[in-house]
């Protein structure tokens, strides 16, 4: 495959509005792409517009290698504020923008350009398989999905698509998201007494939470555990006390203080709450993502450093990331699952206005894909 011919298909993946929850024109074209090499492809469509797939290529004998990435996006905001229009996958020098061109259409496009030209050359004694997912950027659906369907059992390792400029991400945070709900009693605000705000609940909440996680353990890998209140609502109008309201919070669980333990420690800090002031407070989890952590001196990171460093043009430096990805789903099922995050890019361009991928680093990420198989089956 040519440089013009990998161009397109990134371009023309940028130019599909795949916003969360309408994956399945992504499929519906790699998939095809798929079929054209003769490579085997198992789509799976749910829901009105979504769908994941399964591309493999191989012998089968073997230790399995999986890429991995995504086929949603976030929405584009106000459309008024991009320079360059989101879905006409614009080419400027060496750059192309649109929404999903860094997170993560250019890893995506990586990995099946890597499949069809690994499948062109090389004898494969395992299998590779290239795995995407939809609803990634809210709520995994695809991702869970893909756990209960055990397509993921013979999995060896895995490569996260997502963009990292060609730095090995080896470990990353989880994530976290819950709700705090209050209950109170509304009366006139004259007559405050004969009512339960139910924004003091919040407040006595709010006040707990920063001290129970004031100080929490260093994870030496991860660093930090980090923590924030995000949302806050409460009553209806100005002199009506609340009988309701409610906020939502979001934590990066560590390896050293995982998730089972932080939903134990808000569990515990709520019904105490509860008991001494008298409140009503409900806790409930939204999303629970896991954190992962891959030693940086496992065989698969190194292989991983290795095939980058010759492909990007410099010694592959190690990092983590605080956010999540599909793994931080796989790894509830797979703790053992050697897994690193490698794309085009940098995280820090993600999401924003004029998202944009370089065609050198897209370029770079294909033959590093490439290398990591030889490298793994060597």
């Amino acid at each position: 495959m040519n440089k013009d011919e990998k161009i397109k298909i990134l371009r023309d993946l940028i130019k599909i509005k795949s916003v969360n929850g309408n994956e399945a024109k992504i499929t519906d074209y790699l998939v095809k792409i798929f079929e054209n090499q003769n490579i085997k492809v198992q789509p799976d469509y749910f829901d009105e517009n979504s769908a994941n797939f399964v591309a493999e290529i191989g012998e089968g004998k073997g230790p399995v290698l999986c890429f991995e990435g995504h086929q949603d996006t976030v929405a584009i905001g106000d459309e008024k504020q991009w320079e360059h229009n989101p879905f006409e996958a614009e080419v400027v020098g060496d750059n192309i923008y649109g929404r999903g061109a860094a997170d993560m259409k250019s890893g995506l496009a990586a990995a099946v350009i890597a499949l069809i030209e690994l499948n062109e050359k090389e004898r494969i004694p395992g299998k590779i398989k290239l795995i995407a997912t939809a609803g990634e950027e809210f709520g995994a659906k695809g991702a869970y999905r893909l756990v209960e369907s055990n397509v993921l059992d013979e999995v060896s390792a895995m490569v996260v698509g997502e963009p990292t400029a060609g730095r090995v991400v080896h470990a990353h945070s989880g994530s976290l998201n819950y709700r705090i709900k209050s209950f109170g009693k509304a009366v006139h605000s004259s007559i405050p007494e004969r009512g339960i705000n139910a924004i003091t609940g919040l407040n006595y909440f709010i006040n707990a939470e920063q001290r129970i996680f004031a100080n929490t353990p260093l994870d030496p890998v991860l660093g930090e555990f980090k923590h924030s209140i995000t949302t806050i609502k409460g009553g209806s109008q100005v002199n009506i006390v609340p009988d309701y309201a409610e906020l939502y919070g979001n934590i990066r669980p560590t390896m050293v203080l995982g998730n089972q333990k932080v939903k134990e420690i808000l569990t515990k800090v709520i019904k105490e709450l509860n008991e001494e002031h008298k409140l009503r407070l409900e806790f409930e989890i939204v999303h629970d993502f896991f954190p992962m952590s891959t030693p940086a001196e496992s065989i698969f990171v190194k292989q991983v450093v290795k095939a980058a460093s010759e492909n990007f043009g410099s010694k592959a430096s190690l990092g983590i990331i605080n956010g999540a990805t599909d793994a931080s789903v796989y790894v509830k099922k797979y703790s053992k699952l050697p897994v690193v995050v490698l794309g085009p890019d940098t995280w820090k361009i993600a999401h924003q206005t004029d998202e944009m991928t370089s065609i050198t680093s897209y370029m770079n990420t294909i033959e590093t894909y490439k290398k990591i198989a030889r490298l793994f089956f060597e």
